[in-house]
């Protein structure tokens, strides 16, 4: 069983975090809040079908689960008999993938006599701030990415199915200051992607595309909405209308253009999120903003909250890309604290599809 030095000298718990919600198997091991293990099994099927297919998925799950948890306890170099706590996703996501990994905690919950916890995986998201791993020199903990917010803070969590600002209280107390009225963020860059002819998933495509391109050479319309909510459905509708009668002029158009269209687009859906960020900063008056989810990985979203940060002097907390997609430490995390809130989950609980950050979750 592996040791450390932490920094209060206390040793609270393993937590073996299981996820499961969409495409990507993973599961992983936390010492209190230092990582041990995060093992990922992904799933390149999809890619035939532009999408993720929910029974490809769900036998992939299947497929996947047993070695992607024996190797996440064997790289942390501990058993099951160590464990203290299974956390495991509960939802959002497809209910075929949530009710493998649902399943199989309990399974494991039952036969080893271990406790289990339930994860909101939007929860999981922000709190992927709060991972530590050893420092270089193996005695002392550091954050993962590379320092942690102090309560309160606000956070803009954006997903290819969610898109919200939250004022993160505590580990385990949020409150929604926006969110979208139709669809996600992530939805808008996959969907102009796949009208510019670019393979699922489409956004790390439209950011590889958007940091060659000038993006003032089109421009989409903004939608106007009020307080702190978003709307992307409008800019997705903007981007297929303008596309169509350019095309109707130049069959060629999207060919030789498309460096500035995905320019162009990104820098309105960026310009969309960071405009409610500043007014949320200027509402709440709280200065420390956290990026979390996956389009966090969108290097233009990133380079402007530090350009912003240095501009209006906030601090600005961008996790480490291998934290923006769907992984199980930020499960375990999760978890981990809501272990030592003594909130754990019966056999009887049944994954949800649909759900979103709600206080106390």
């Amino acid at each position: 069983m592996p040791t450390f030095a932490a920094a209060n000298n206390s040793i609270m718990a393993y937590i073996l975090g299981i996820e499961s919600s969409c495409d990507d198997t993973s599961a992983a091991v936390l010492l209190d809040t230092l990582l041990l293990s995060n093992v990922m099994a992904s799933q390149e099927v999809h890619k035939n079908y532009g999408g993720v297919v929910p029974e490809l998925a769900s036998r992939a799950h299947q497929q996947n689960i047993v070695p992607v948890v024996s190797q996440a306890l064997n790289i942390a170099g501990v058993s099951m008999s160590d464990i203290h706590a299974i956390a495991f996703t509960r939802g959002p996501g497809l209910l075929g993938s949530l009710l493998v990994g649902t399943s199989f905690a309990k399974g494991l919950s039952l036969a080893a006599d271990i406790p289990l916890i339930e994860v909101n995986h939007l929860t999981g998201h922000v709190l992927s701030h709060f991972i530590d791993v050893l420092s270089e020199d193996g005695k002392t903990l550091v954050p993962a990415s590379g320092s942690k917010p102090e309560f309160p803070f606000l956070c803009l969590l954006v997903s290819g199915g969610h898109t919200q600002i939250l004022k993160v209280k505590s580990p385990l107390s949020f409150e929604i200051l926006g969110q979208t009225i139709d669809d996600a963020v992530g939805e808008a860059f996959d969907k102009g992607a796949k009208l510019l002819g670019l393979e699922y998933p489409g956004g790390p495509h439209i950011d590889r595309l958007a940091r060659q391109g000038d993006s003032g050479q089109f421009t989409f319309a903004k939608p106007r909405i009020k307080d702190l909510d978003f709307s992307f459905s409008g800019v997705k509708t903007s981007f297929l209308y303008f596309l169509r009668d350019r095309m109707a002029e130049n069959e060629r158009f999207i060919e030789e253009n498309k460096t500035n269209l995905a320019a162009g687009l990104q820098k309105t859906l960026v310009d969309i999120l960071v405009e409610k960020v500043i007014r949320a900063v200027k509402l709440t008056g709280i200065n420390r903003v956290a990026l979390a989810g996956g389009v966090s990985a969108n290097s233009g979203l990133r380079d402007r909250m530090i350009l912003e940060s240095k501009k209006r002097r906030w601090q600005v907390f961008i996790p480490p890309l291998r934290f923006t997609t769907d992984n199980a430490a930020m499960i375990a995390i999760t978890g981990y604290y809501k272990f030592l809130d003594g909130k754990t989950a019966g056999l009887d609980i049944a994954p949800v599809t649909r759900s979103s950050l709600m206080p106390g979750e």
